[in-house]
């Protein structure tokens, strides 16, 4: 990857980064919802991608991301936010990488410049395919869900005849 200054660059700034975009999740309408997760989850989970970014663009499987973002798609099924609002969060994640990489990549030579847009391609790629399956995580956990409301229900008209 010749991009690889700038990823060390946004896991050094990972604080700064993770700070600034909780601040802006959490103060935009768009994911008011996001205020059902506890704020240290929604913290360490921001951290966590600025974080290990070089691990998911890398490193990861398709199999590990698949996991990793079902099990938060369902995870935010459960505490009940409207996935309109977790999309946003997950969307504006990237939009913020995005900004950092754009302001900071600088590019002074060819060289620099196509690794900046590669690792915006891979960027956009990821958070694609996280979007992708944090919806399956999220629509299964909405069908469970919606199943045992309807097993409850039945058991309760049963009960009543």
């Amino acid at each position: 990857m010749l991009a690889v200054r700038l990823v060390k660059l946004i896991e050094k700034h990972s604080e700064e980064l993770s700070r600034e975009l909780n601040d802006k999740i959490w103060n935009s309408p768009r994911c008011s919802d996001l205020h059902k997760v506890p704020p240290d989850e929604l913290k360490a989970r921001t951290h966590e991608i600025y974080r290990n970014v070089s691990d998911w663009l890398l490193d990861k499987t398709e199999a590990e991301l698949e996991r990793r973002y079902t099990e938060l798609g369902a995870r935010r099924a459960e505490q009940g936010v409207a996935y309109s609002h977790f999309h946003w969060a997950i969307t504006s994640t990237k939009e913020h990488m995005r900004a950092f990489v754009q302001r900071e990549g600088l590019s002074d030579t060819a060289m620099e410049l196509h690794g900046e847009l590669e690792l915006l391609f891979l960027l956009g790629q990821f958070f694609d395919r996280a979007l992708y399956y944090a919806a399956v995580g999220y629509e299964r956990e909405r069908e469970r869900i919606g199943g045992m409301q309807r097993r409850r229900k039945g058991d309760q008209q049963r009960k009543s005849s």
